[in-house]
């Protein structure tokens, strides 16, 4: 491996949108840094299965549902 070419691995601590905080080892800034998370998987939908909908007024998902609705991938 060439010398001098890989990023400096070092603690950090990210703290949540809620305040807790954990040490973890990172690339991010300098040791001892400190990253502040905006989103975090306790809170955003993404993780948590929240109730966004997905809104199709005859767009792409209503022309693929029409165009591929005879084809049955093994079922019976």
């Amino acid at each position: 491996m060439k010398a001098d070419i890989h990023p400096q691995y070092h603690l950090i601590k990210v703290v949540m949108t809620d305040g807790t905080e954990f040490l973890t080892r990172s690339t991010y800034g300098s040791e001892g840094a400190t990253l502040n998370l905006d989103i975090d998987p306790k809170t955003h939908p993404a993780w948590t299965g929240g109730s966004a909908q997905l809104l199709d007024r005859g767009g792409r998902l209503s022309r693929f549902n029409s165009r591929f609705s005879g084809l049955s991938f093994g079922k019976k």
